[in-house]
């Protein structure tokens, strides 16, 4: 479906408004042309030299000055009406694409930066919205007066109406051609912009790893070239709008006066009264009037060009197919989890898990252990969900995770990452995330069960303590403990801790690990670790390379084999006793 025929299906879910407010603005259009009609029989009839006739002309000035004021009134709330048809769809086409990115894989991001995307969410709907208020209604009004003028002027005089449609064709055609090049300068002008947020969003994020490097002459190199690009294609569409917009309708004007005063002129020297004072008005005014709009028709194809690629870009992202958020539940279940010949591949037959077959039964604790590159995380992202097997199946008693919405499996998971995400609130709600189920009782006693309290007496408003994006505020043990606590808080049946130790200090790891070993009996719980000091405890340690189980056993079992595990153990207790 071509990006105006879904606009229009956009437009037609509020019709009430946009068809309100076009029916407003034809009435305002209708009012606003009956003036050079009321102006050309008060002079034809009224105002004939030493006859002045004062009370018609008074009541016909009166109804002139009630047409225009009416002609305002009704413009008013013709805008209103577009305008809030405009911002109705402009929400809804925000929240289906937002709820679109809900829906789409982890694969999706790992591919689009965060700026383009926010760009299309809120850059590209608002383009869209200007065409719905803007370009609607100036090409509604410019349409509609056109077409008024021009029944008044064959009404005045039919041939030179007739010459005067020769405009209409030459109007379009030279709309085609702008369209032809235009189209392609928007969309690289809105790509550039996608680009640029991307950028941007990129830079304030690693701000501290661009200055710790002195990377700024490079990034600042990187981003003038983009803006470089888009400044290019902006003077090319800029050059096209000047040739487009004053220049064509006064050529057209001139042209068209040329034609009017020959016509008239050689009319009035066969016939003296050919044409009355109120006609030749009335007619010179409705000749202005008809280029009036004609102006702001092409001056109105830049920003619908803007729109239109605008539109697409959205709906590009509307298109792509994303997987319904499931409201299923299912009851907890136990955890006992089996991988049966798993292996996966990002892309292609690049396989980083290759055969994978282990089982983590319920309440046991299995710990990952490889060097980087090993495929520790990709396991996790597989039992979360996040990537589905390329081969083999995994399975939570008994049950293909396959088989069941990815919500429906999560909800009875949790996950601490690496590198906690905390979202803007307080520190309550970035334990609860807002969960009706989850009481502040809940979040309190998660906090204490991961011993929070002790790294968090000091803000002032404790568990209510304001917390901006990403907690930039908060020291790195502060955030790990509150994500700790947010995964407890929603009493999972498997827990995930993704080198979940990896970035805090001695104490607050001793604290992580205390409460580890008091919450996780009950629960199925996969520990990704590079100190092996943290999964002495471990019931199965499973050793990987490359995507491939190389050892598997307890912590005295494999240092007591010797192989990997033990190598690892060995250069890891040496650079502890070194420091």
């Amino acid at each position: 479906m071509s990006p105006s025929k879904r606009l229009y299906d956009y437009a037609m879910r509020f019709k009430g408004y946009i068809i309100g407010g076009l029916f407003i603005l034809a009435l305002s259009v209708a009012t606003e042309l009956m003036g050079p009609l009321i102006a050309k029989y008060l002079i034809d009839n009224h105002m004939v030299v030493g006859q002045l006739e004062v009370a018609p002309i008074a009541w016909l000035l009166a109804t002139y000055l009630a047409l225009a004021i009416a002609t305002g009134v009704l413009r008013y709330f013709s805008m209103i009406a577009l305008q809030g048809g405009a911002n109705r769809i402009v929400q809804k086409m925000r929240i289906e694409a937002f709820s679109k990115i809900q829906t789409m894989p982890i694969a999706y991001f790992d591919n689009l930066p965060a700026g383009k995307i926010v760009a299309r969410v809120t850059n590209d709907t608002e383009a869209v919205r200007n065409l719905y208020v803007t370009v609607l209604s100036q090409f509604a009004v410019s349409f509609l007066s056109m077409f008024g003028v021009y029944i008044a002027l064959f009404v005045l005089n039919a041939p030179v109406a007739a010459i005067a449609l020769i405009i209409v064709p030459i109007l379009y055609a030279w709309m085609i051609l702008y369209r032809k090049y235009a189209q392609k300068y928007n969309d690289v002008i809105r790509t550039k912009i996608g680009d640029l947020n991307g950028m941007i969003n990129e830079a304030i994020n690693g701000m501290t790893i661009i200055q710790a490097f002195r990377r700024e002459k490079q990034m600042h190199a990187e981003f003038t070239e983009l803006n470089d690009t888009h400044y290019q294609y902006h003077r090319k569409l800029l050059v096209l709008d000047s040739a487009t917009s004053h220049n064509l309708v006064n050529l057209l004007r001139l042209s068209m006066f040329v034609v009017f005063i020959y016509f008239f002129g050689t009319k009035s020297m066969e016939t003296i009264d050919y044409v009355t004072a109120g006609t030749l008005y009335a007619f010179v005014d409705y000749v202005t009037r008809l280029f009036n709009p004609m102006t702001n028709i092409v001056n109105q194809f830049s920003q619908m060009e803007r729109s239109i690629v605008a539109a697409n870009r959205v709906f590009e992202l509307l298109d792509n197919d994303g997987e319904a958020v499931s409201q299923k539940h299912i009851p907890r279940y136990e955890g006992h989890v089996v991988f049966e010949d798993v292996s996966f591949a990002y892309k292609g037959d690049e396989y980083v898990l290759q055969n994978l077959n282990f089982e983590a039964k319920r309440g046991q604790t299995v710990a990952l252990v490889g060097h980087t590159g090993s495929g520790k995380s990709s396991i996790m992202n597989l039992l979360f969900r996040f990537y589905d097997p390329s081969k083999g199946r995994i399975t939570i008693d008994g049950i293909d995770i396959t088989t069941l919405p990815r919500q429906t499996i999560r909800e009875h998971m949790g996950i601490v990452l690496q590198d906690p995400y905390l979202f803007t609130g307080t520190i309550a709600s970035n334990v609860s995330l807002n969960d009706p189920k989850i009481s502040r009782e809940t979040v309190e006693a998660a906090l204490r069960a991961v011993g929070a309290e002790r790294v968090l007496t000091n803000l002032a408003n404790g568990i209510d303590e304001p917390v901006i994006e990403k907690g930039s505020t908060l020291s790195a043990g502060q955030r790990q403990l509150i994500s700790f606590a947010r995964a407890l808080a929603f009493d999972p049946a498997i827990l995930i801790l993704d080198e979940a130790t990896s970035n805090i200090d001695t104490e607050t790891e001793e604290l992580i690990q205390h409460a580890m070993d008091v919450l996780k009996e009950g629960r199925t719980t996969f520990i990704i670790a590079h100190r092996l000091s943290t999964i002495k405890n471990a019931d199965k340690i499973l050793v990987l390379e490359r995507g491939v189980i190389q050892e598997a056993g307890n912590h005295e079992q494999l240092v007591k084999a010797g192989g990997i595990y033990a190598k690892m153990y060995e250069m890891q207790a040496m650079s502890l006793q070194q420091k």
